[in-house]
């Protein structure tokens, strides 16, 4: 008999396909486990770029594939990392394609404080490896904020709180930035917050702050987890205004606190230290300024007892000045009497001085001079037109080793010449300056007798005639009663002395 006959017996048991068993498998575990609590321990994260999360739950003995879409994931307020215990709040539902069932997760929550703060000692190992914890990097807190921003919620009464404590200690300019401060949207919104106080541009429409303060009030560590989380932690880091930390109360202890650069118990203990009490800042003012002025009044009293007492060191003025008007007095009694008497001794020695200067002796003196001149102008010409004749050989016989030399000298022989020309030409112009002809244009005459050049009255007379050169030519003359000079009439001047 052939097995594939239709015709065969088929027996009373139902035939399904394999996709009506699968939606009917699907259909019972998604109707008998549509809202489950799943505890296990995360393994095996994967984040794709398309956002959605994929993990697995396991524990001793199993092992469920869990999954969390793209806009469930966003929303968690805590994200699985591996090795983590938590508690999976979803539905099972199975997945056809390859025969498997899988937990859709819609939230997670940690199984308890101890896997949170398990998980949160080792992130903030992780950061403090980076460096984000080191107290080099923390700046300090500006003493007098002009503008102070706060990160907070707008409705809460921590805002309330800060703005109080502002206003009553030294009221500043708040910049408020609403953030949540707790759930999925606290972590981000806290980081944007804070990259934005730092985008804004100094001097531009929005003032810039100062001084960020981020706060919240108290609660649980899961409430304040959102402070804990790492967008948080690396944007309280990177801030370029100072920073500070005032989330949760004195005993709770967030990630952010260890980068902001200073943490505040509370948020009322932010806003003291934000701003000194300006009471206080006047009442130490007014202190100083009254310190200030006793320690003035203070030195010029000592100054001023100093002063009296040195003054009484010194002398009275008109037992300073007594003794130098009595030698004033003495020196002025004495000072007529000692110039006549200079003046007469002075009138002696020149009188003196004037009986020995005779009239023979200056001529006498005269002559002698006139004699040397001569002399030596006679042998002025001829050591003048010897020393010319020198330089004109010394000329040629430059010039001819000008001729024999190379061009590299020839510039170097060239103003040999021509120092040696101006010093010719200037011993040219010396002989002529220092020749009787430039004499005689000074006024002065030669007489020439037969016998040469008559110095003195005595030869003239004898001569009888003689020629009388000037410098404009020779004149003619004769000695005799005639060309003697007419005496003045009238008395003769006095005598005033010899320059001499």
């Amino acid at each position: 008999m052939d097995l594939l006959d239709d015709d065969a017996p088929r027996g009373n048991q139902p035939e399904y396909t394999v996709s009506e068993i699968s939606g009917a498998v699907k259909r019972v575990i998604e109707g008998e486990f549509a809202h489950v609590r799943v505890r296990g321990e995360v393994s095996r994260v994967s984040r794709p770029s398309s956002g959605h999360l994929y993990f697995d739950l396991k524990d001793d003995r199993a092992v469920i594939a869990a999954v969390s879409w793209k806009g469930q994931a966003a929303r968690m307020t805590v994200r699985p990392e591996e090795g983590m215990e938590v508690i999976a709040i979803g539905r099972l539902t199975t997945f056809p394609g390859q025969s498997k069932y899988q937990l859709i997760v819609e939230d997670i929550v940690p199984a308890g404080a101890g896997a949170l703060m398990v998980m949160l000692e080792k992130r903030k190992a992780a950061l403090a490896a980076e460096g984000l914890f080191d107290a080099a990097r923390k700046k300090p807190i500006p003493f007098l904020p002009e503008v102070i921003g706060v990160v907070t919620s707008p409705s809460g009464a921590v805002i309330r709180d800060i703005l109080h404590r502002l206003r009553d200690r030294f009221p500043r300019r708040v910049l408020i930035w609403p953030v949540a401060v707790q759930g999925e949207k606290c972590a981000p919104e806290v980081a944007a917050a804070i990259q934005g106080f730092n985008a804004l541009a100094p001097g531009g429409p929005v003032p810039r702050p100062d001084l960020i303060i981020v706060a919240r009030g108290g609660g649980s560590i899961e409430d304040l987890w959102g402070f804990n989380e790492e967008i948080v932690v690396r944007a309280a880091a990177a801030s370029r205004i100072p920073l500070i930390s005032a989330v949760g109360h004195e005993t709770d202890t967030t990630l952010i606190d260890h980068a902001a650069d200073r943490r505040a118990p509370t948020p009322t203990a932010a806003a003291e230290m934000a701003v000194p009490v300006r009471m206080e800042l006047l009442a130490w003012a007014a202190e100083q300024g009254a310190r200030l002025t006793r320690a003035t009044r203070l030195r010029q009293d000592q100054r001023a007892q100093r002063l009296a007492d040195l003054s009484r060191a010194l002398g009275r003025p008109e037992a300073l000045l007594d003794p130098a008007r009595q030698r004033f007095d003495n020196w002025s009694d004495r000072l007529g009497p000692a110039l006549l008497a200079a003046a007469t001794r002075k009138r002696a020695a020149f009188n003196s001085s004037a009986a020995r200067m005779q009239p023979a002796l200056l001529t006498g003196y005269i002559g002698r001079e006139r004699r040397l001149l001569a002399d030596r102008a006679g042998r002025l010409s001829p050591a003048l037109a010897r020393l010319a004749r020198d330089a004109g050989r010394e000329i040629g016989r430059r010039r001819e080793e000008i001729a024999q030399i190379g061009t590299r000298q020839a510039a170097a022989m060239r103003q040999r010449f021509e120092t040696l020309s101006e010093r010719l030409a200037s011993l040219d112009r010396m002989r002529l300056t220092l020749g009787y002809t430039e004499t005689l244009r000074r006024g002065y005459a030669v007489v020439r007798g037969e016998g040469g050049v008559l110095t003195t009255r005595a030869a003239a007379e004898a001569a009888g005639t003689f020629e009388i050169e000037f410098q404009d030519g020779r004149l003619p003359a004769t000695s005799g009663d005639a060309s003697k000079p007419k005496k003045p009439k009238g008395d003769p001047p006095p005598f005033q002395g010899s320059l001499f």
